[in-house]
């Protein structure tokens, strides 16, 4: 909270929370207070994802859930009408610089048609190893939301690579 609050009053982007812990209601109210616009939990870390949700929403911030790659999309089937965003984890959360996962594609896919079956308007956000390679794909996929960490930050030209990913989309 304390960096998300530094960057709030540091800048006027939006900033997204990717809150991969265990028990995220003891700690949401302090992202939220701390400028939060997005905040993301991870399905398998909650124990009443509803009530997560409806705990970010109450702070009128948008709400997502993130699936790691073993994750199945059934998990959410039951809350679709309560998602912002949903967070395809396309590497094991730990550490960056792992290669992507192949199925996530597939993945991706499904969840597009899902979100298309229950009218969602929720944004399909991808998270590990987008980088010029991946992104094309990600993006035909479905997906309209992209963290990129490693394939940015190891670059020397961050606004440069920036924009080669976002043509390479």
């Amino acid at each position: 909270p304390i960096i998300v609050d530094a960057c709030k009053r540091a800048s006027n982007l939006v900033l997204d929370v990717h809150l991969m812990i265990e028990t995220p209601d003891l700690i949401i109210p302090e992202f939220a207070r701390a400028g939060a616009n997005y905040i993301s939990v991870h399905q398998e870390a909650c124990n009443h994802l509803h009530r997560s949700l409806q705990l970010i929403k109450s702070f009128g911030i948008k709400a997502g859930v993130a699936l790691n790659p073993a994750t199945p999309l059934s998990s959410i089937e039951w809350i679709v009408d309560q998602l912002d965003f949903v967070l395809i984890m396309s590497v094991n959360p730990g550490f960056g610089g792992q290669n992507f996962i192949e199925s996530s594609i597939t993945k991706i896919k499904n969840l597009s048609k899902m979100l298309k079956e229950k009218n969602s308007t929720a944004i399909i956000q991808v998270d590990g190893g987008i980088n010029n390679s991946t992104i094309k794909a990600v993006s035909e996929a479905g997906a309209t939301s992209f963290v990129a960490g490693s394939a940015i930050f190891n670059t020397e030209d961050y606004k440069e690579t920036i924009s080669s990913l976002r043509q390479n989309m």
